[in-house]
Order: C-alpha cells, then sequence, then structure tokens
C-alpha cells in the first residue's frame, strides 16, 4: 500500500555518490566516512579539529577535507562552494557533528546550554541552509540529520541535550514535508549507546552497546531502506519508543527509580 511505502528514496549504490559527512574527525563521522570510502562514494569531510580529520581522510581513497567549525554559520556556505566547485553537486548531506554535557538543574548554566544547542540544533539549521538551494536546483539529493535517542523524552543528566536532540527529531519531521514534494530526502538518526569519544568520557554513565564501525553499518542499511528514521540498538531505541507513550506519572516514576540517587 501507498502508505507504507518507504517515504524517501533508498539509497543503495554508493558508487560515484557525492556525500559531505560534517562532524567526520572521529566516532560515527569517522567510521561512516570508512564504510562509504568503501562502498566508491566521494567523500568531504569536514569537522573542527583538522588534524585528526586529515589523519581520517588519509586512510581513505580520496577525500576534500573542509575544517569548519559548526558554530560558525558562515563557514558552511565558502565549504558547499568548494563542494560545487570540485563536483558540480551534492547527492548526501550528514549531520553528525554534536557536543554532550551531562547537566542535572543545579548544574546548568546559560553559557552550557547556549554551547550545546549551538553545536547540536543551530549547526545543523545553518548547515541545511547552506545545502538545501542546491538540492532544490537538481531535484534530488537526501539530508541526514544525526539526532538521538535522549530526544525522545526527559532522561536525567541530558537537560541541555536531551532537549537539543528533541528539536533536531522535530525539524528533520518538518524539514521532511518541505523537501519531499521537491525530489530530496530527509533521514534522523536516532543511535544509542555507541562507542565515541562522547561515550567514552567519565562522566558518561551508560554502557555502549555498540562500536562506531557497527553503527556506520545499519546506517547504511538504514539509507537502503529508505526509511525516515534509522534508530538502534533495536532493543535500546524500541524500549524507549514505548517509554514514550505511558502515561507521565508511570513514565516518572520508572525513570526516577532508575535513576535515584
Amino acid at each position: 500500500m501507498a502508505w507504507f511505502r518507504s517515504p524517501n528514496t533508498p539509497i543503495t549504490d554508493w558508487r560515484g555518490r557525492r556525500v559531505w559527512i560534517v562532524g567526520a574527525s572521529s566516532g560515527i563521522g569517522a567510521a561512516l566516512a570508512a564504510e562509504l570510502d568503501g562502498r566508491g562514494a566521494r567523500l568531504a569531510l569536514s569537522a573542527r579539529r583538522a588534524p585528526r580529520l586529515r589523519e581520517v581522510a588519509a586512510g581513505l581513497r580520496e577525500a576534500l577535507v573542509l575544517p569548519l567549525d559548526v558554530t560558525e554559520a558562515s563557514a558552511f556556505t565558502p565549504a558547499m562552494m568548494q563542494i560545487l566547485d570540485a563536483w558540480g553537486g551534492l547527492d548526501l548531506l550528514v549531520l553528525n557533528a554534536g557536543t554532550y554535557a551531562p547537566l542535572r538543574a543545579w548544574d546548568l548554566t546559560a553559557d552550557t546550554a547556549r554551547q550545546t544547542v549551538h553545536t547540536n540544533l543551530l549547526g545543523v539549521m545553518d548547515a541545511v541552509a547552506a545545502v538545501v538551494p542546491q538540492m532544490l536546483r537538481q531535484r534530488e539529493g537526501a539530508i541526514a540529520i544525526v539526532g538521538g535517542l535522549a530526544g525522545y523524552r526527559g532522561l536525567p543528566r541530558a537537560l541541555a541535550y536531551g532537549p537539543s536532540k528533541a528539536a533536531l527529531i522535530n525539524f528533520a519531521e518538518t524539514l521532511y514535508l518541505d523537501l519531499a514534494p521537491h525530489g530530496v530526502s530527509v533521514f534522523i538518526i536516532n543511535p544509542g549507546l555507541v562507542a565515541t569519544s562522547l561515550s567514552a568520557r567519565p562522566d558518561c554513565e551508560l554502557p555502549t552497546l555498540l562500536s562506531a564501525a557497527e553503527a556506520a553499518r545499519r546506517i547504511v542499511r538504514g539509507f537502503a531502506g529508505g526509511g525516515f528514521e534509522i534508530h538502534f540498538p533495536l532493543r535500546f531505541s524500541c524500549v524507549l519508543k514505548v517509554l514514550r507513550w505511558l502515561p507521565d506519572p508511570v513514565y516518572f516514576r520508572l525513570v526516577l527509580r532508575r535513576f535515584d540517587e
């Protein structure tokens, strides 16, 4: 039935596909670069840490290295122009850059909140603003936004991180409604418990279930399926999906019991 068809155009053949990964210097971004490079994609890599970005690129067949800071809105258009000069177009933008600072109500500061929201949300919006005009001219392409399972419902220690990821989910849904009629696909990627530099921090108390390489493989499988949301690991993400539908008193009681100090 038409209602249940994949909302996006599935991506199955990566040979020659032009992909820009923002947040490619480590973790899921670097692993996805390696995975797509092995499948024949052409890659542009961006991140704030230029030396680390060049290390990632050195392990690939060929890649454009475009260092930038996602908190600087003016950085995206020049990088996009370099991509157009090199390739003449763009097939997929992956927005993976993000930051995490564990926050409880008594730890909240304006500076930390602004930094988290600027990196995780506003940086994504700035990148999309730089890319959408080209994709509309092409009448094809795809934008993939890495959100997070913390965006499903409120969780302790995610006072700024969780809202930024919830906003990304809403942004991706709204973006899809605007772009799908023009031939541009939108994916929201909601990973959880993946071994990255953020999960390796001593103040991150959640266990990791997947390596970054396995996360990259699951993302590629998600692109092939064409679904709007790519979420994993399933045994964890499905539990959180169920929790979204619980009545508030039940949800709060369960979560407070789990995180009771």
